[in-house]
């Protein structure tokens, strides 16, 4: 039996057929929806973490890629989860771009916000710590909902490395975007900025905020004092 049927064995043991139909509202499986066509099984993120860990170091690239492709959103999910841990304990530099050349020829896959917040900045972020990082620019520019999320949460470990201007940059071109997932990611990375450097937050929000839509603005002040982060919402600053 090959590991890819071993992982999806151990998922469909903790198959959960009520918790399965939950998860279809949550993320929003319907017409029109973001998940609209997704499927779900039912299973916990904590057991699949257990199945990711369990089996990353003997499943190969191959058959993550396989799980990647699947219908069953927890599969996908778990084998996101394996990439990272293959990234992250990989010492070897060849091996370590194979990893990264997956999730990006992959990056359609990555296609649901628990995904895209559970992979792009422990994957891209640091593997474009040194690099050029044009490719999230390519992303944010792109037409797909998923490859601009991934953009701007990719910069969370640039962030953590008081590196901002990245997350500034690819926040002003998605200042303008409809959808509240994008809104509620530009919004939480401005935020962790802003934790890191207030002013650098503070003077991003002072040239932008009225343009922003209001959830990115919420977000992004959440932390802020209560004095001030009213004068942001009344349009006062």
């Amino acid at each position: 039996m090959e590991t890819i049927d071993l992982v999806k064995n151990d998922l469909n043991s903790f198959n959960d057929k009520k918790r399965g139909a939950d998860l279809l509202k949550f993320f929003q499986v319907f017409p029109g929806g973001y998940g609209e066509g997704d499927k779900f099984i039912g299973v916990t993120v904590p057991n699949q973490r257990a199945v990711s860990k369990k089996y990353f170091k003997e499943i190969s690239i191959h058959e993550i890629e396989k799980l990647l492709s699947d219908e069953i959103h927890e599969y996908r999910l778990t084998a996101t989860f394996m990439l990272v841990l293959k990234y992250q304990k990989e010492k070897d530099e060849n091996r370590k771009q194979e990893i990264v050349d997956t999730y990006i020829r992959n990056i359609k896959r990555i296609n649901n916000w628990d995904l895209v917040d559970s992979s792009a900045h422990l994957i891209l972020g640091p593997h474009l710590m040194e690099r050029d990082r044009e490719i999230l620019y390519e992303f944010a520019s792109s037409k797909n909902l998923w490859e601009q999320r991934v953009s701007v949460i990719a910069t969370l470990h640039f962030i953590r490395n008081n590196q901002f201007n990245d997350t500034f940059r690819i926040a002003e071109m998605l200042l303008n975007h409809k959808h509240d997932l994008i809104h509620k990611a530009v919004g939480w990375m401005l935020r962790e900025a802003g934790n890191r450097n207030f002013e650098s937050e503070f003077e991003f929000l002072k040239e932008n905020y009225k343009k922003m839509p209001r959830t990115m603005l919420r977000y992004a002040i959440e932390k802020f004092p209560e004095g001030l982060r009213q004068s942001f919402l009344k349009g006062e600053i």
